[in-house]
């Protein structure tokens, strides 16, 4: 073989082939060029029928706890059940159907024995014979059952036959996600649905959910809402091998969970009292609020109307806002201007005649007025008896020439301050400011009775919320505090956000002026209008109120009956105001609302003496506790109201909502919880339930289907299935616990 290389036969064979590879680059680019162009269209629709556009997936919205951790609102799935026919028959299921149908109607009519199992098969028949409008037989999204249902409902008609074939479908719309079966035609409607535990208990501070999308209406769900709501993630579909398959692009990001300030033993308590008062006088609205005296907090809060059907609920919050004027519970606040402004004493005398007295030409009433009124008394008295005529003379005395300045030690008191309510409807008091004409001579707004009326509590609009929260800084020694509703922001356990006490005022008056004024208000209750609120057991401080509620046309047929006031009175814990509104004579705040405001401060006085936990405790008992793993936010709860001492826990303040898996180990003489993620990672293996009891152990398996045996008691040694294994359907795991 020659070693020369011959260039002249080998040169042109690379350049046909460098040729005819410019000529394939050539028409690819050309090729590229037309499909971007001209044929552009024609693959968009090509990519269309492929694959979906995106669709938001909405995220588990957060759940509204208690102050102790107990679940008021929270988010639960709930389905609707249909049948797709004529995807039953392109399965070629529908002769089985037909052989399995008298089965079928017979578990579905002892699943919901509200209809029998011939209309259920009379229904259903007539699903599979309905003609579609392309002329095909057999709806593809016939209800099997017309209202929503839950897990449990759901599993049960799953084991049915046909419908127990498995589902391996599933499409995610903005409302709900439909999951179906291509085999049986089962398919179901999965929706997020708010549901609230305790039933219509403080429904309207909680707040409700309305319409397909679940958009917040009113109360702290309409409030938090975009700390509840999360954040909606985004999937898209895409056809692959005959089938759409659901790609996640962004996982949608679970709401957060805001823990009140509201009790649930004191909300109960308070709306019943309520209920059997407005009940008993025929009342048209009731309203109670009860917050706590050194923080603020709102412990229960009741708004309750009678409806057309002679039937209480809740429809709006009173309690925020009405504004009516408050009547005799406003007395306490101008006495205490007088005081606060040193014009007068509680020595200072004042004249009331025989109960009716002429102001400017009307006449002001006591109440008393048929019976020859009160005479001569001191100012302390004024208020213990509730004198219209008493009050208003003081205050009118003192502040005739210069109303300016009672309104505005009225101001200083905190009565108008705008409190900012979280609850959509709120609104500030209003007391109107005297003002004059550009030459400063003559008031333009102000008359010569508006001082004496005003005084009394009318001429003047005052929330339920803002009179509470005057009565509760008195309770204070003077310092008013902002209404908490809502004091932490959680997730998964962890506390996000914190809501602490706000001081809105560190002194409303003079510390000489507030104690004067708690000792009149005990009066008021122990020698006074308001005995019927007062307790044997406690001393209670606090003021009537019975305002006419005047209609547009200057008549009145309606009262505002009132009692604000706290205890126990030497060491103020609960502040509370009672009012109701009524129709008709007899009227009488301290006999209607003052019985309520007695009731609710004994339920709750008797609530406080139960037997601490650590009571349970005795010289025997062992110093730190052997604790099983499992929901450690439960341990945490027990341990901290036992009187241990828990490290990384939450201070007892949580017995209830998501669990939180873990352990808890000694460390001296105090304990410390760790948290795991191993049994939160996935729900398709099997988890480790070891050293868990019973309780955590079942809950934790059988939440991902797998059916549980127990063995002996104490705590978990063995599981007959190890965890990390994939988990099937029909498991059993056997618990051997010692």
């Amino acid at each position: 073989m020659s070693s020369k290389f011959d260039y002249k036969k080998i040169m042109p064979r690379y350049s046909i082939i460098a040729i005819a590879m410019t000529l394939v680059a050539i028409a690819v680019i050309l090729k590229a060029f037309y499909t971007m162009t001209a044929d552009r269209q024609y693959w968009m629709d090509v990519a269309a029928r492929l694959k979906v556009d995106s669709m938001a997936v909405k995220p588990i919205r957060g759940n509204i706890l208690s102050s102790d951790g107990q679940l008021m609102a929270s988010s639960l799935p709930e389905f609707k059940l249909y049948m797709d026919f004529q995807a039953l028959k392109e399965s070629k299921n529908d002769s089985l159907w037909m052989e399995k149908l008298d089965s079928i109607c017979d578990g579905l009519s002892r699943i919901f024995p509200e209809k029998s199992a011939a209309d259920f098969r009379k229904h259903l028949e007539e699903g599979r014979h309905q003609i579609q409008k392309n002329g095909t037989e057999g709806s593809r999204h016939w209800p099997i059952w017309k209202y929503r249902v839950g897990y449990n409902v759901l599993s049960e008609v799953q084991e049915l036959p046909i419908l127990s074939l498995p589902m391996n479908s599933e499409t995610v719309t903005p409302e709900f996600t439909i999951r179906a079966s291509y085999k049986s035609g089962f398919n179901v409607e999965e929706y997020n649905a708010r549901r609230r535990p305790f039933g219509s208990l403080a429904q309207r501070t909680v707040g409700d959910m309305f319409g397909a999308k679940d958009t917040a209406r009113c109360g702290l769900e309409l409030s938090y809402d975009s700390i509840l709501r999360g954040e909606n993630g985004i999937i898209h579909r895409r056809k692959v091998l005959n089938k759409y398959l659901s790609i996640t692009d962004t996982p949608p990001t679970d709401g957060m969970d805001i823990v009140t300030t509201i009790d649930v033993g004191m909300q109960d308590l308070a709306e019943r009292a309520v209920l059997d008062e407005l009940k008993l006088i025929n009342g048209n609205v009731g309203v109670a609020i009860v917050m706590e005296v050194a923080t603020g907090d709102i412990k229960a809060i009741v708004n309750m109307e009678k409806c057309i059907d002679g039937e209480y609920r809740e429809i709006k919050n009173h309690a925020v806002s009405d504004l009516l004027e408050p009547g005799s519970v406003f007395k306490t606040a101008s006495i205490m201007v007088a005081l606060d402004d040193e014009v007068c004493d509680t020595n200072y005398v004042v004249e009331t005649g025989g109960g009716i007295y002429n102001m400017y030409g009307r006449d002001m009433k006591d109440h008393n007025w048929t019976r020859g009124g009160y005479g001569t008394m001191r100012l302390p008295k004024t208020l213990e008896v509730s004198s219209n005529i008493g009050v208003s003379r003081i205050i009118d005395k003192f502040y005739h020439n210069n109303p300016e300045k009672y309104v505005q030690g009225l101001y200083d008191l905190g009565l108008a301050t705008d409190l900012q309510i979280p609850l959509v409807g709120s609104t500030p008091a209003r007391i109107r400011m005297p003002k004059k004409d550009a030459k400063g001579k003559q008031y333009v707004n102000w008359s010569k009775t508006a001082l004496p009326w005003m005084s009394i509590g009318y001429e003047t609009q005052v929330p339920p919320i803002s009179t509470l929260t005057f009565y509760n800084a008195i309770a204070n020694n003077g310092k008013m505090m902002r209404p908490r509703f809502v004091k932490q922001v959680m997730k998964d356990g962890e506390v996000i956000m914190e809501f602490p006490p706000e001081v809105i005022k560190e002194q409303i008056a003079k510390p000489k002026t507030v104690a004067t004024i708690q000792t009149i208000l005990e009066h008021v209750v122990s020698q006074g209008l308001g005995r019927k609120a007062g307790s044997k057991s406690f001393k209670v401080a606090g003021k009537t109120g019975t305002a006419q509620i005047w209609t547009a046309s200057g008549k009145t047929t309606s009262f505002l009956l009132s009692f604000a006031g706290f205890f126990p009175a030497d060491a103020p814990r609960y502040s509370c105001i009672v009012c109701i509104q009524k129709s008709g004579l007899p009227a009488s705040g301290g006999g209607m609302s003052g019985v309520v405001f007695h009731h609710i401060s004994e339920g709750i006085m008797a609530q406080s003496l139960r037997l601490d936990a650590k009571d349970a405790k005795s010289a025997s008992s062992v110093l730190v506790p052997e604790v099983k793993g499992g929901n450690v936010l439960a341990a945490d709860y027990v341990l901290n109201h036992f009187g241990f001492k828990v490290k990384n826990g939450w201070g007892g303040a949580h017995a209830f909502g998501n669990p939180v898996w873990g352990t808890v180990s000694p460390n001296g003489k105090s304990l410390v919880i760790s948290k795991s993620n191993s049994n939160t990672a996935s729900r398709h293996s099997v988890p480790d339930v070891h050293n868990m009891g019973a309780r955590d152990a079942v809950y934790m398996l059988e939440e991902r289907g797998i059916k549980a045996v127990i063995v002996g008691r104490g705590k978990v040694h063995e599981q007959s299935i190890a965890p990390g294994t994939e988990v099937k359907k029909g498991m059993v795991c056997t618990l051997k616990l010692i």
